[in-house]
């Protein structure tokens, strides 16, 4: 059974205007997939409507054998999928372990202490200093911390929307380290990227999205031919034949 099935999926905000046209897809469990493609593509879109903050306009979502289609993000977290959006992810005016005790409330109470210092041990960055205002956290800190807050349910599926936007190459880095060690310890990663590089690097699979449609999807190795790519960016659809 896969980790994530997406069947038929519209999203968008205006009902006769969908920016997610049917696309379709499904995540082994395990796997970590990156979704690519232009600017104003559809792909934050189409992560935002799964995780519950776009409006769904058809199709279905199923997390492993649930139906999870149209579900609030709140109830989405306790159903083990867990979101990190590109911003607003962190409560600056919190200390790190504030930020923690607030995403553990969606945690059996017993387990909620474990769990925290499970993400401590997970982000050793956070864990010496725990009494740090999240605000005066680093790009790549931030990133580290809104990973742990969704992490803290234990969600067997991790979705992140453009986790190395606005950052260094050096945080960039740092980012994706942890994402690594994210992905080795099990969990499915679905991750939204515009730094094409990095995502190919994390992801053993690609889709791309073009005018929201899937334009392309496959392992990651089909993609490191720039110019291939490129075409992809430019709207060419999976079959297509050069004109």
């Amino acid at each position: 059974m896969s980790a994530l099935t997406v069947t038929g999926f519209k999203a968008g905000y205006d009902p006769d205007l969908p920016i997610v046209k049917g696309v379709s897809f499904a995540v082994d469990t395990g796997e970590a997939i990156a979704v690519l493609g232009p600017n104003g593509a559809g792909k934050s879109t189409l992560i935002k409507a799964i995780a519950g903050q776009v409006a769904c306009l058809g199709g279905r979502v199923m997390l492993g054998g649930d139906d999870i289609t149209g579900l609030r993000s709140h109830d989405l977290a306790r159903r083990g999928l867990g979101f990190v959006p590109q911003t607003d992810n962190i409560f600056t005016g919190l200390t790190i372990r504030e930020n923690l005790q607030i995403a553990s409330e969606l945690v059996a109470k017993p387990q909620r202490a474990s769990r925290i210092e499970q993400m401590f041990e997970m982000f050793p960055d956070l864990k010496s200093r725990p009494s740090e205002l999240a605000g005066a956290l680093s790009g790549g800190q931030r990133q580290m911390l809104a990973a742990a807050r969704a992490l803290l349910t234990d969600p067997p599926v991790l979705m992140l929307d453009e986790p190395s936007a606005g950052l260094s190459p050096k945080l960039v880095a740092q980012v994706f380290e942890t994402l690594r060690r994210i992905h080795a310890s099990g969990v499915t990663l679905i991750l939204v990227e515009q730094n094409v590089r990095a995502a190919l690097s994390l992801a053993s699979r690609a889709l791309v999205l073009v005018d929201g449609e899937l334009a392309h999807e496959g392992p990651t190795d089909d993609l490191h031919d720039g110019d291939r790519l490129g075409r992809l960016f430019l709207g060419r659809r999976a079959g297509a034949t050069a004109g």
